[in-house]
């Protein structure tokens, strides 16, 4: 009775965690939409939420009917194209800025949607990758070991008790406060990185994130 209850406890968990990652990359499709017409890849600009929301349709099947492998490469070939689309409008407007294509309003609010998809994508893979992925997570009665420390892995046994946190495991929002911590502070706050794979991917984010702020808005109010 005991595992069966555990079992019930993680899909459960694991439901709730699935939506707030779905909406990331539906945001992101948004995010690509609201770009000028010169960091478009071409086509139309709804071109990416379509294609985030046909994939979004197997990665949800396959995820009620417990088929995780599929589910986990389906998410994968998600965040490939959300990532492969931000940084194609990154270089974009890299390079439209020599060439002064866009207008200090223009250039202010495509460094704002690329800053902010920066963050999303990579709170995406942190919370696709850490820990062999959210199924594998969700069947762990308590998270221990992972590629990121957590604040409450560290708590002794008795005060994960008293806190109510001893079945405690990361959802999408610790993952995205991580991500969001590293594009601002250009570096992991309050969570230490264990994986080399992990601080590659948060160097990635940083550099990104420093090009953005430092310099494609520092040049849209200087030439405001």
């Amino acid at each position: 009775m005991t595992r069966v209850n555990e079992r019930v406890g993680g899909v459960a968990r694991a439901v709730r965690s699935r939506w707030p990652s779905l909406c990331a990359l539906l945001a992101l499709g948004g995010l690509y939409a609201a770009l000028p017409s010169t960091l478009l890849l071409g086509g139309p600009r709804w071109l990416l939420l379509a294609i985030v929301s046909v994939l979004a349709v197997p990665l949800v099947v396959t995820h009620y009917q417990g088929a995780h492998d599929v589910n986990q490469v389906i998410g994968f070939v998600l965040n490939g194209v959300v990532t492969a689309t931000m940084i194609m409008s990154l270089a974009l407007l890299i390079r439209a800025l020599p060439l002064h294509l866009e207008k200090p309003q223009e250039l202010l609010q495509s460094a704002a949607a690329l800053w902010l998809s920066n963050i999303l994508v990579f709170a995406s893979w942190y919370w696709r990758l850490d820990a062999g992925g959210p199924h594998h997570r969700a069947q762990q009665q308590e998270h221990l070991k992972g590629a990121f420390l957590f604040p409450q892995m560290t708590l002794p046994p008795e005060r994960k008790h008293a806190a109510g946190l001893h079945e405690w495991t990361p959802n999408f929002v610790d993952y995205l406060f991580l991500a969001f911590n590293t594009s601002t502070a250009f570096s992991p706050t309050d969570v230490p990185v264990l994986s080399r794979w992990a601080k590659v991917l948060m160097m990635l984010q940083s550099m990104i994130s420093l090009l953005v702020i430092a310099l494609l808005a520092a040049r849209a109010v200087n030439i405001l």
